[in-house]
C-alpha cells in the first residue's frame, strides 16, 4: 500500500516577522522614520553634502536672500546671514548637534529610568516608595528652568546639555515603566514562570522586560523630540555649544535679531526644528500603534 504523505504545513510567521510587517504597514513609522533617516545621512555626511563651509564668512555677501528671490546668489540656495555664512550649510551641520543630543540623551535617560522603573514596579515595598518619592520630588521642578540651571552649573557644551536632559527626563521613563511593570506582573505568564521555578530577577529581565519594550521604544522616540527642543532652547540662550558652532537654536537667536533684514536666517532653522520634532513624534506614535497589540485591534 503506497504511503500517503501529507503536504507540509506552511510555517506561521514568527513574532519578529509580525512586528516588522506591522511596522511597515504603519504610515507614521514610514514617514517619520524615513525623515529621521535622511537627517542621519545629513549629519554623518555633512562635510560632503553641505555646499559651503558653515564657518566661512564673506561680509560682502551678507544677508543674501534665498535663490528664488531677486538679488540672490545661485551659490547660496537658502541665502546667507549677516556675516555672509551659508544658511543651508549651517542648517545641515546643525543636524549633527541636534541628533547627537537626541540619541545619546534619550538613550541614557531611558536606561536609567527603565532600570529604576522595573525595580520599583516589580519588587514594590520600600524600593517602590523610595523611587516613587524621588520621582515626585524631581518632577516638581520646572524642566526647562532646571535644565538651564544645570547647564549653567556644569558649563556650556554638548556633554553638559546631554547630562542636564538625562538628569531631568529619566523620571518620564521611570513612571511609565513602573506602571507597565506592575500591569505585566499580574499576567498569567508571570504566574506560570513562578510555578516553573524562575527566580524573580530572571522573570523581570527575561519575561517582563520584553513585554515592556514596545512601549519603551515609542517613549524613546518621543523623548528624542523633546531632547531636540531642549537643546535648541539652550542654544538659543547661549548655554549649549560654542557660539561659532552651527546649531538650530543659535541660528534662531541670530535670525531673531535680523528678522527684517533676513527673515530666512530665522525661518530655515525653525522649519528644520519643527519638522524634526514632528518626525520624532510621528515615529513614536506609529511605533506605539504598531507594537501595541491592543491598539492594532
Amino acid at each position: 500500500m503506497a504511503d500517503v504523505t501529507s503536504p507540509a504545513m506552511p510555517r506561521s510567521p514568527s513574532r519578529m516577522t509580525k512586528r516588522i510587517r506591522a511596522l511597515l504597514s504603519e504610515p507614521k513609522v514610514i514617514f517619520g522614520g524615513g525623515f529621521i533617516l535622511i537627517l542621519l545621512i545629513l549629519a554623518i555626511f555633512a562635510p560632503y553634502i553641505a555646499p559651503k563651509d558653515p564657518l566661512e564668512q564673506d561680509l560682502m555677501s551678507g544677508t543674501l536672500p534665498p535663490a528664488w528671490i531677486e538679488g540672490s546668489d545661485p551659490g547660496f540656495l537658502l541665502g546667507t546671514d549677516d556675516l555672509g555664512r551659508d544658511v543651508l550649510s549651517r542648517a545641515i551641520f546643525g543636524t549633527r548637534i541636534a541628533l547627537t543630543v537626541a540619541f545619546v540623551a534619550a538613550g541614557l535617560a531611558a536606561l536609567i529610568g527603565t532600570l529604576l522603573g522595573l525595580l520599583a514596579g516589580w519588587y514594590g515595598g520600600w524600593i517602590d516608595k523610595v523611587i516613587s518619592r524621588l520621582v515626585d520630588i524631581w518632577m516638581a521642578f520646572p524642566p526647562v528652568l532646571l535644565s538651564i540651571l544645570l547647564v549653567a552649573v556644569f558649563g556650556s557644551g554638548v556633554h553638559s546639555v546631554i547630562a542636564a536632559i538625562v538628569i531631568i527626563d529619566w523620571t518620564r521613563f521611570c513612571r511609565v515603566v513602573r506602571s507597565e511593570t506592575q500591569a505585566q506582573a499580574r499576567m498569567d505568564y508571570v504566574t506560570a514562570a513562578h510555578t516553573i521555578g524562575f527566580s524573580r530577577a530572571r522573570i523581570l529581565f527575561s519575561e517582563i522586560l520584553p513585554n515592556v519594550t514596545p512601549v519603551l521604544i515609542a517613549l524613546v522616540s518621543l523623548e528624542m523630540g523633546i531632547a531636540v527642543i531642549v537643546e535648541a532652547i539652550l542654544s538659543f540662550v547661549g548655554l549649549s555649544v560654542a557660539s561659532d558652532t552651527p546649531t538650530w537654536g543659535g541660528m534662531i537667536a541670530e535670525g531673531r535679531q535680523m528678522i527684517y533684514q533676513g527673515w530666512w536666517v530665522l525661518v530655515v532653522p525653525l522649519i528644520a526644528l519643527f519638522a524634526t520634532v514632528l518626525a520624532f513624534n510621528q515615529l513614536g506614535d506609529g511605533l506605539r500603534r504598531a507594537l501595541d497589540p491592543v491598539m492594532r485591534r
